[in-house]
């Protein structure tokens, strides 16, 4: 489904000063009554407990009209320590995330206070970087303006309770990370590596990422915000990658000439500072390579002087269509500029059939224009290649341009495509895409990343047999780290898969890998399988792996590690996968996820609010059979938590048992995450039992469920505060923070005592105790 690319850029098309532009409303959707959250005393209380050292108790005050003690007075009776906020010093790292735990609290109005953003600037937010909107639900709940009362003694007394309720529930856990420490951790240059030939990649094959923290602001202009520094381009190095990518917006990187003279607004300083990166990233081997996805739709006022160029029209944008000769040229001579003015660049990849509207057939609405309609699908999408191509290649001839097959023909098979491609480009494909599995006896195929499925797939293997019949290189695109099974770590355990995934792909005879997406970007053991293999193409599979335990870990615990990655591969082939699972269930959230005696009403949505929608998280498994897998794969992770557990009692050096101490929080997360989707669907499903025919049965399990809960956010609260990365992806920031592990145990402690209310009125007078 979605591969998430309208992104980065917060000031971009939108806001281009086209003559008589008007400022756009801000999208409300169906705009229903927001959620309460009946676990606060109320929805000021609510706002301080969510925003507490994200930002500063000044800036609360005055977006609430009081003052700053007056906010510190409620976060103290709730027993919240004042640290130092982290807005608006990780402004880029944090809207996101600002912005979805006050989605139901604030009105726009208010989140432009709290973030600081200008209406055109959340306008572009919400719409275009990374279809923000669409991953809120298409909606903005409907909620008045917060500001601030004085507390009723009612209210006061319930903050009491939280703080006693937390005072009693946390004894003892591990000493506490700061948000974003990893930043400044992969940021260190070793100091073993002064050399910059020791830190150079050997890899000769293709092997591209992104930056695991790379932010969502206009990196290029903001050398503040580099995204690539020398100490993540050395560890990568380390790891055999020999390219990074950046998302850039053509029209900020090039001057249109006379026939778009709005576009290039700064793009100099734009091109001086990629050049910088560029090459401070040659120094270790690494080239830049730049994410094309071309021409971007404009709105529909960009046309009235130039009505000739305009092509299909969807939600408010129209298409620089490609059959227009200007708007050939303008591609083609604004890639030449740029290679031109950075001739250090390694080369581009392209999107050419993308969520984004591009080309007149990229949504497969060719028909709706007058000149595009006349030409068949895969001549458009072949020629829009060709030009980004020849640009390319006329300032930098061996620079690789590689087409991206992603959405050609809905997905479907594109071999009409590939035998129109130049043939200086080279084809990439989605590994496991379109491979068949089952799955709690449901038969489905991969239509999204996966780890769990291990590829290639039928769709990868024929597009690179096509391309391979006209001499055209091949790259494959995996996710080796994470994918959207659980992206909420840097890394999974499941080294077998990966493994047998990389040996796979050796012999399809692949020339190169893209890595990653946005997600699955660490610079992790899981890259170093690729990377054996690349230096030993006839290795096994149990080579590779014997080798890296006994590098990480010490030749002792060879023996256990490799069972304990067994059964986490095991484990996760039970994931109930299916595009509709992956997006929205709640495994990116785990524990963190609230729970609710009332249906929401709510949908959940992509990878933004899970709500309580058991039925649409489950996609086509039935509800029960969702469950039962994440339980399967919950228990199958734990045999080799138990594993990883014997592992670290062997004798080992300090840096083997602190690497093995910090893969077990890792491994222990993830277990806690798919352990929660299991609880919460059961609970769901016990919920709906309850509400039919209320019992003390159901009381009972449902009681039980919500004490699981509690354990389960108790455990992921200390493993979170220990380690900053738990709980972060790049595109879609912080899910959660320790602080929201302690309100689910609040919602749950909330849910208890109102559940026993509820029971004691049974015939049978069930209650809590």
């Amino acid at each position: 489904m979605k591969p998430l690319l309208g992104f980065f850029l917060i000031v971009t098309l939108l806001s281009l000063p086209y003559p008589g532009a008007t400022q756009s409303r801000l999208p409300r959707g169906s705009h229903p009554p927001a959620l309460t959250f009946d676990h606060f005393p109320d929805r000021l209380f609510t706002f301080v407990w969510r925003n507490w050292n994200l930002i500063s108790a000044e800036r609360m005050a005055a977006l609430l009209h009081c003052e700053s003690w007056q906010v510190r007075d409620i976060a103290q009776a709730m027993g919240l320590e004042e640290k130092k906020a982290l807005f608006p010093a990780y402004s880029r790292q944090l809207y996101i995330s600002l912005l979805r735990r006050n989605w139901h609290l604030l009105p726009y109005e208010q989140l432009l206070e709290l973030t600081g953003m200008s209406e055109k600037e959340l306008e572009f937010a919400l719409q275009e970087d990374d279809f923000l909107f669409h991953k809120f639900g298409r909606l903005k709940p409907r909620v008045e303006r917060l500001l601030y009362s004085q507390p009723s003694a009612e209210a006061w007394e319930k903050a009491a309770q939280i703080y006693a309720l937390l005072d009693g529930h946390i004894h003892n856990p591990l000493p506490e990370e700061p948000r974003f420490a990893f930043i400044e951790q992969l940021s260190e240059v070793a100091s073993t590596a002064q050399d910059s030939e020791t830190t150079r990649s050997s890899q000769s094959g293709l092997r591209l990422i992104y930056s695991y923290f790379g932010v969502f602001g206009d990196p290029l202009l903001d050398p503040q915000s580099d995204p690539f520094p020398d100490g993540l381009l050395q560890k990568l190095a380390a790891k055999g990658v020999n390219g990074v990518w950046l998302h850039v917006v053509l029209n900020q990187l090039a001057p249109g000439g006379p026939d778009f003279p709005e576009f290039g607004d700064r793009s100099s300083e734009r091109l001086a500072n990629l050049q910088a990166i560029a090459r401070r990233a040659q120094k270790y081997g690494i080239s830049i390579y730049l994410y094309i996805n071309e021409p971007r739709a404009m709105p529909a006022r960009f046309f009235a002087s130039r009505p000739d160029m305009a092509g299909i029209s969807k939600q408010g944008l129209t298409t620089l269509c490609t059959s227009n000769k200007q708007v050939q040229n303008w591609i083609s001579q604004s890639l030449t500029h740029v290679f031109e003015q950075v001739p250090e660049l390694g080369g581009v990849f392209t999107i050419t059939a993308s969520e984004n509207l591009t080309n007149c057939a990229s949504h497969g609405g060719k028909a709706a224009c007058a000149r595009c309609s006349k030409r068949p699908y895969a001549h458009i999408i072949a020629e829009v290649n060709r030009l980004i191509a020849d640009g390319v290649h006329r300032a930098k001839p061996s620079a690789r341009v590689i087409a991206w097959d992603w959405g050609w023909n809905g997905h479907g098979p594109a071999r009409d495509v590939i035998a129109e491609l130049p043939r200086d480009v080279e084809l990439m494909s989605v590994s496991e895409w379109g491979l068949p599995i089952e799955r709690g006896g449901i038969e489905t195929r991969v239509s999204e990343y996966s780890l769990s499925a291990v590829g290639p797939g039928p769709r990868a293997l024929d597009h690179w047999a096509a391309a391979k019949e006209r001499d055209l290189s091949t790259v494959a695109k995996v996710q080796l780290n994470s994918s959207w099974e659980l992206s909420a770590l840097p890394w999974l355990p499941v080294m077998d898969l990966v493994a047998q995934h990389a040996a796979n792909l050796n012999r399809a005879g692949v020339d190169g890998y893209m890595l990653s997406w946005t997600l699955g970007s660490y610079p992790s053991p899981n890259l170093e399988i690729a990377h054996k293999f690349s230096q030993n193409p006839s290795a096994t599979v149990e080579q590779v792996l014997d080798e890296l335990a006994w590098e990480r870990y010490g030749r002792q615990r060879v023996p256990l590690v490799r069972k304990a990655w067994t059964a986490f591969s095991d484990a996760f082939q039970e994931f109930p996968y299916h595009q509709k699972v992956v997006y929205n269930a709640p495994q990116q959230y785990g524990p963190s996820n609230l729970l609710f005696l009332e249906p929401t009403g709510y949908a959940s949505t992509m990878v933004g609010f899970p709500y309580d929608d058991l039925a649409g998280w489950s996609g086509p498994y039935p509800p029960e059979v969702l469950v039962s897998q994440f339980e399967k794969v919950a228990l199958g992770w734990k045999k080799g938590l138990d594993l990883l557990g014997e592992a670290a009692a062997l004798p080992s050096t300090d840096e083997q048992k602190e690497k093995l101490a910090e893969d077990f929080i890792l491994a222990k997360a993830a277990y806690l995450h798919v352990l929660s989707v299991a609880q919460q669907g059961r609970f769901l499903l016990l919920r709906e039992q309850w509400r039919r025919s209320p019992n003390h049965f159901v009381y009972l399990h449902m009681r039980n469920l919500l004490e699981m809960e509690i354990h389960s956010a108790l455990q992921l609260y200390s493993l979170a505060r220990a380690d900053s990365r738990i709980g972060f992806e790049a595109s879609n920031q912080y899910y959660y923070l320790p602080q929201d592990l302690l309100e689910k145990i609040i919602n749950c402690e909330h849910l208890l005592d109102a559940l026993a209310v509820q029971a004691a009125a049974l015939p049978m007078g069930a209650s809590r105790e």
